[in-house]
């Protein structure tokens, strides 16, 4: 049986704050920055489920071709974070929460070589969460 990795910090409980759809983890943001001074800016895409399972894909920012049916969750360290529509439809509820531990990116996601791996980790949004949320209209 495969247990998942343990977070690299603990999963974020109901923030007070301004609520987003997507945040990251400290050790997700450091490997953010370090793509970024090697590579530019990125954009991550979250993976449906194809080749390389529900993997965070991160791309050089313009690589990863968006379409119609793709929409803006937010950003994560700077970096715009999309998902296909009908993923989202199913993830609404809960807020994802990007980390990066030890592994082998997605095959076409530029953290392979690292030895880290993105991985997106979600919680249920509190009700308060749900309200201010559910405010901000459908991503675009």
């Amino acid at each position: 049986m495969n247990t998942p990795a343990a977070p690299s910090t603990p999963v974020p409980a109901p923030e007070t704050g301004p609520v987003g759809r997507v945040s990251a983890t400290p050790a997700a943001v450091a490997l953010i920055e370090r793509l970024v001074a090697q590579h530019g800016p990125l954009m991550f895409h979250q993976s449906g489920g194809c080749c390389d399972g529900s993997a965070p894909m991160c791309f050089a920012l313009g690589e990863f071709l968006l379409g119609d049916s793709d929409v803006l969750l937010g950003e994560i360290a700077g970096t715009p974070f999309y998902m296909s529509r009908s993923q989202f439809a199913y993830w609404e509820h809960t807020h994802l929460i990007i980390d990066a531990v030890p592994g082998n990116g997605g095959m076409f996601s530029l953290e392979r070589p690292t030895g880290l791996r993105f991985l997106t980790r979600s919680r249920l949004y509190s009700d308060a969460e749900w309200v201010a949320v559910s405010a901000l209209g459908p991503p675009a």
